[in-house]
């Protein structure tokens, strides 16, 4: 099964920048994951644009937000269990090495277009 996660920054302004300790623990995480971690990246919020009552709703370019969307994995992985372990690990990560952190990890099951 394939899977996304999101990691999104819910106090940035407090938070403050990452610790570089953190990038490397986070990098022997995703080591010690092997061929399971497909691509990873960081992103940034840009906009949003939805449809509302039949209407284009356009939100955006931000150039402040109240969540930062810091990054993306993806992973192969047996199961739902194997996804949600990782992300509690790399959770334990950002509370041990940057405490003033806030977030939350979102995590999608990647479906290919057509399966049931």
């Amino acid at each position: 099964m394939k899977f996304i996660t999101m990691v999104t920054t819910t106090n940035p302004g407090k938070a403050g920048p990452m610790p570089p300790e953190l990038l490397q623990a986070i990098m022997q995480l995703g080591m010690s994951t092997g061929s399971s971690l497909k691509d990873t990246g960081g992103m940034r919020d840009t906009g949003t644009v939805e449809v509302k009552s039949g209407d284009l709703v356009v939100d955006g370019p931000y150039a402040e937000a109240k969540e930062a969307v810091g990054g993306y994995a993806i992973y192969e992985l047996p199961g739902d269990a194997d996804v949600v372990d990782y992300c509690k690990k790399f959770a334990d990560l950002h509370r041990k090495h940057w405490p003033a952190w806030e977030g939350r990890i979102t995590i999608q099951e990647l479906v290919p277009m057509g399966a049931p």
